[in-house]
């Protein structure tokens, strides 16, 4: 990874208490063109940031994962294929706030996250996460959620509903519903999995139109009932207690 010229390796010490050199200059830096940023925040093997790369080579991708091994498969395909519209970036999500600057970012894919059923902060589409990419998204930035887990799908609806979003998609069953859209022909290995396994797919996609005061749903939520990706049957309740 160290090798790669499109990733970048930021240590959590390193940003902090500052800014990443690439802070607000990414476009100018980086990919050295003037296209709009996208993010995939948890890319894991970045399947679907290479994927989106592919089919929209007028737009920048950038996935985000801590886990170098899992986002070594899609930065050696990026190499392998001659994609420059592609760059990964290793560091916490906690850390995100350091490395882009107001409006620097058009869009934001969230693709498969752990519902982390217990701890509701760490999940990426809690109010204090969205809070965080309301500061760097630009005015109308979409945020996209594509998940199998129909906890992490029921929680984000109350969310934004308890926040007055009304999402611009809103599917609980992605490819039963007849929905339109060039990203169905990306699947990773695990949605292609679950799909096997006839768990459907959750989409939901929005824009943040505030990005502070966020509050959380207090709602009684069923757990998934099946384990996958170290997910199992956990507490039911949710919410700023939890």
């Amino acid at each position: 990874m160290d090798t790669y010229p499109h990733v970048v390796q930021a240590p959590f010490s390193e940003v902090h208490q500052n800014n990443h050199e690439l802070y607000g200059r990414w476009n100018e830096m980086f990919f050295k063109n003037n296209n709009p940023v996208v993010l995939e925040l948890g890319c894991g093997k970045g399947e679907y940031t290479v994927g989106l790369a592919r089919l929209f080579p007028q737009k920048n991708f950038i996935g985000v994962d801590i886990k170098g091994n899992r986002m070594h498969r899609g930065a050696t395909d990026a190499i392998h294929e001659g994609l420059k519209n592609v760059g990964f970036l290793r560091t916490r999500i906690e850390a995100i706030h350091a490395f882009f600057a107001p409006s620097e970012v058009d869009e934001i894919w969230l693709t498969f996250p752990d519902p982390q059923i217990k701890k509701f902060r760490k999940r990426l589409t809690c109010s204090r996460f969205l809070e965080a990419y309301g500061r760097f998204l630009k005015p109308g930035g979409i945020i996209h959620l594509k998940t199998d887990s129909l906890f992490m799908y029921t929680y984000t609806r109350e969310l934004l509903k308890a926040n007055g979003i009304a999402p611009l998609v809103d599917e609980s069953d992605l490819y039963s519903c007849g929905y339109q859209d060039d990203i169905l022909s990306i699947q990773t290995y695990y949605e292609r999995k679950w799909l096997e396994q006839g768990i459907p797919i959750k989409y939901l996609k929005f824009v943040l139109q505030k990005a502070d005061g966020l509050i959380e749903p207090y709602v009684d939520i069923e757990p998934d009932n099946y384990r996958s990706a170290g997910r199992g049957v956990k507490p039911r309740r949710t919410g700023n207690n939890v």
